[in-house]
Order: C-alpha cells, then structure tokens, then sequence
C-alpha cells in the first residue's frame, strides 16, 4: 500500500516538475537495473539531477539510496524529496538548474 501512495505522489510530482520546468525530461529509472538508483533522472539544457521519492522523511532508505544521492550531488544535484520537503528541493533544484 505504501508503494501504491508512493506511485501516486511520484506522478504528481513529475506533473509539478514539469509546469515549473518547461522542456525538462524527466526519465523513471528502473530499480532492477541498478539497485538504489534514484527514482528520477530530470535533464534541463545542460544540466542534470536525480531524485529519489519518498513519502515521508522518516521512510525506510533502501541499501544504496543514500550512496547514489550523495555521489548524484557531488557530480550535479540529488537529494530525496517527499511532500514535507518538496518546496525547498525544488527550489535547490531549480536554483541548481540555473548556474
């Protein structure tokens, strides 16, 4: 059931991306092929970012998960977002899409 509610923020939050950031592609990974790979892959111009999807900031992090945000964010940006955090990831994000 947590996965299903997971699914549908995860949805909204690409629909949400995608109004802020006309022209983004926004790619769902698929966990299989990399273990702990984050969930999203956003390319803007240049630039790039990863974000892992959580419903909480409490929700169980996946053997691997912290490891691909932290290498994700030294190379570009990365960071887990869930409702209680999405307003300021996306403004991290955002502002990291403008350097």
């Amino acid at each position: 059931m947590a996965l299903h509610r997971e699914t549908i923020y995860q949805n909204k939050l690409v629909k949400k991306l995608q109004d802020i950031l006309p022209g983004c592609f926004i790619m769902q990974n698929d966990p299989e092929e990399y273990q702990g790979i984050p969930d999203l892959l956003l390319l803007f111009g240049n630039r790039w970012a990863a974000l892992e999807v959580k419903m909480s900031p409490t929700s169980r992090i996946q053997p691997n998960q912290q490891y691909y945000v932290n290498l994700f964010d030294e190379m570009a940006f990365a960071s887990f977002i869930c409702p209680e955090t999405e307003e300021q990831v996306i403004k991290e994000l955002v502002g990291s899409f403008e350097c």
